[in-house]
Formats: structure tokens, sequence, C-alpha cells
């Protein structure tokens, strides 16, 4: 069982609601950190910013075998403020989704990666961030389930490129 952390802002409300339900029942332990009523007034950095917090403190805590065990995910209209926000606080590394990618590309290891399982495979990434007006509910699920079904490999130039952050 994950702990699963979602944050988002207005545009990403509705959905950040159905991924919050689907994830719990996966099994999963989730906690909405906000917003918790529609305002499109709101401002994702009040609540991405904690989300963010939180994965970033409790990151690596319990992991094994490459896998998470504290994960963020945050949605907005694009996905990319979010991240941005989320980018900022040391230790969060948030890989931004805003739909299946047409292709996938082969590493230097020969292993072909989706941008999701890239995320998570190279850069071991511990946030999603989802842009719910690019998506469908099924393909944010989805995603979210690569997401946190991908483990980091742990090899070492990934792991060296990381610890330069």
């Amino acid at each position: 069982m994950l702990k699963i952390y979602f944050a988002g802002d207005h545009a990403g409300f509705d959905l950040k609601n159905a991924l919050i339900e689907s994830v719990r029942e996966a099994g999963h332990e989730a906690f909405d950190l906000g917003p918790h009523t529609l305002d499109s007034a709101d401002d994702y950095p009040d609540y991405v910013g904690p989300c963010a917090e939180r994965v970033a403190g409790e990151s690596g805590l319990n992991a094994r075998d490459g896998l998470l065990s504290v994960a963020g995910i945050i949605i907005g209209a694009s996905g990319e403020g979010e991240a941005m926000a989320a980018n900022r606080v040391k230790g969060a590394r948030a890989a931004v989704f805003y739909g299946l990618p047409s292709h996938s590309q082969t590493d230097a290891g020969g292993t072909v990666l989706t941008l999701i399982e890239s995320a998570r495979a190279h850069n071991d990434a511990n946030i999603l961030s989802i842009g719910a007006r690019f998506v469908s509910f099924e393909e944010a699920e989805e995603a979210v389930r690569i997401f946190l079904a991908t483990p980091f490999s742990g090899d070492e130039p990934h792991k060296r490129r990381l610890a330069k952050f």
C-alpha cells in the first residue's frame, strides 16, 4: 500500500476527486490536500507546495526495490505550473503528464520506456503532475497506475545525476 498525497486547483478539482477514489479502490492510502471546494479564484501553489513538502519529507522512507512508498499526484489545467511549483521544493521531483505519448524511447541500455516510465526509472520522479484539460479520466488513471508501478532503476548514472540536484 502506498501513501499518496493529492493537490491541485479548480481546473483539476473534478479529476483529483475521481483519482483519489480510484487509488483508494486500488488499496492505497490517499490524502486530499486541496482544494476541498471548487473555487475558480484559487491558486495552485497554495495546495501544491504543501503536497510537495510532504512527499519530499517522507520520500525514501520504507522505499524498497526502487518502488515508491510515498507519492504525490498534482492536477491543474496543464500540469506545467503545478510541476514548476512542486519542483521548487528540495527533494520533490515532479514529472508532467498531459496525454499518452505517441512514441516510446529506447534508453542507453536498450530498454523501451514511455515518458512516465522514463520519469520514474531514470529520474526517480516522486510526483506526477497531470494536465486535466488535456486528458480523460481513463488516461489519467492509467498514467497514475504506471507511475506508481514503475520502479526507479537505481543505476549508477541515474543516482549520480540525481545527487547533483
